[in-house]
């Protein structure tokens, strides 16, 4: 009879489930509870761990899961189900499905052997330790991989604003800012705590695939800032205005800032350019639109300057810079990008501005430092050109790799999906479909 118990009981476990009353079973299998065993209740003694032969409530589960998994699809339709008449292929199945299932549980119960004896307290049950002593409704639980990643923040902070950055300038705290191109990048930086998030055209290389950022284009850039915005519950979001957006008068700079700001959803926009762009930094910001400033290295400019060239080595160039850096200040900017400076020069400047400067490239000497996440993270693959001043903190390439070819491994040998990833099926509804298939031959 360990045949017949060991299926009633899952059936019964099922239809308890859903609800089936013993009519309702009665046109099909006929009433389970008459067979139903009780299960075997664990002795006191053997809840208690032992050292030197493991997990003995563990063992005891084990042992007895095996005692009645001894499933014969063909012993049990001889039993119960003597008027049916299934077509071979369809038993296999039907057993090979359920060898599988025993497998699974089989596996799961000696992995939570290794499990440290605290984890068998009186006050745990081991349901929540063991997939086999964990209740059918529990097993039944199902969630999308797919599901939005937008959870609440685990330390709900206070929005950034400008009013926060000037408090952090003020007090000479560095501000953090980082890079992000899409929700995903966006919001780990968000969870991090980074103070600034930069929507910056360096995702027409890191995201796009692009040679330079000058082939972006603004409706691009306002995708990408719609999909950061999502994510940046806390930091303050900045977006770029790309090569062409805003070069032709100060009119058409305002109307790609508004764009922006109201399509891409994010606080403020960045710009690239010194005192010949003051005009247009004016315009934008007496529309009541925030701009972050961009001087020393601008790469979008990078043909007219000789290539992606450290700016500033020369009195001549560092004046410049100051100069810049000064302008775009009385112009507006509540702060600005130095890149590629000389840590020495940069350190003038920020001590001659009254707004923070936000250093990439530039030294310690700024307010506040930006980095492109894509670089920081390694999220590339060996061999990449990465500027000098970039400091990786991750590899997530490797790791990305690593996962990867580990799940084509597993594909290829059949080992994923195991049972475990897939959406069980009654035994007597398998039984209940191939009998339909059977009918509809006759």
């Amino acid at each position: 009879m360990a045949a017949s118990e060991s299926l009633t009981e899952v059936l019964t476990t099922t239809e308890a489930q859903e609800g089936l009353s013993s009519d309702s079973r009665s046109g099909r299998i006929g009433s389970a509870e008459a067979l139903i065993p009780e299960r075997p209740a664990i002795a006191p003694s053997a809840q208690k761990h032992n050292p030197r032969n493991g997990n003995c409530a563990e063992r005891t589960i084990t042992q007895n899961f095996h005692q009645n998994t001894a499933f014969s699809p063909q012993l049990w339709l001889t039993r119960h189900h003597k008027k049916s008449h299934l077509h071979p292929v369809h038993l296999e199945s039907l057993e090979f499905s359920r060898r599988k299932q025993v497998e699974s549980m089989s596996r799961s119960v000696k992995a939570s052997q290794c499990l440290p004896k605290a984890i068998f307290s009186p006050k745990r049950p081991l349901s929540a330790v063991s997939p086999l002593c964990a209740s059918p409704s529990q097993w039944q639980t199902r969630k999308s991989s797919h599901s939005p990643l937008g959870n609440p923040l685990p330390s709900q902070r206070k929005k950034v604003t400008i009013n926060t950055l000037r408090a952090l300038h003020q007090r000479d705290e560095p501000i953090t800012m980082i890079t992000a191109h899409d929700f995903p990048s966006a919001h780990v930086a968000d969870h991090a705590g980074i103070d600034i998030v930069l929507v910056g055209d360096s995702l027409a290389m890191v995201a796009l695939g692009m040679e330079d950022t000058s082939e972006v284009v603004l409706e691009e850039m306002i995708l990408h800032c719609r999909s950061v915005s999502r994510a940046t519950k806390a930091a303050f979001t900045v977006g770029d205005l790309p090569m062409g957006s805003y070069e032709i008068a100060p009119e058409q700079a305002l109307e790609s800032a508004i764009k922006v700001i109201k399509e891409g959803r994010v606080q403020a926009v960045k710009l690239e350019g010194g005192v010949e762009y003051t005009p247009t930094i004016e315009k934008i910001t007496r529309a009541g639109i925030p701009v972050l400033g961009h001087v020393g290295l601008t790469p979008q400019r990078q043909h007219s300057i000789g290539g992606f060239r450290v700016q500033g080595k020369t009195p001549v160039g560092a004046l410049r810079v100051l100069e810049d850096a000064l302008a775009v200040q009385a112009a507006g900017c509540f702060a600005v990008v130095i890149e590629a400076v000389p840590a020495e020069v940069a350190a003038v400047v920020t001590k001659k501005l009254k707004i923070p400067t936000i250093g990439i490239g530039a030294g310690n000497g700024c307010s506040g430092q930006v980095l492109v996440q894509a670089d920081m993270s390694g999220n590339f693959p060996p061999g990449r050109f990465v500027p000098k001043f970039v400091k990786q903190y991750g590899n997530v390439w490797a790791e990305s790799m690593k996962a990867i070819e580990t799940y084509k491994s597993e594909v290829k040998s059949r080992q994923y999906p195991a049972p475990t990833h897939t959406y069980p099926m009654a035994p007597e509804e398998f039984i209940e479909f191939a009998r339909l298939i059977e009918s509809k031959r006759d």
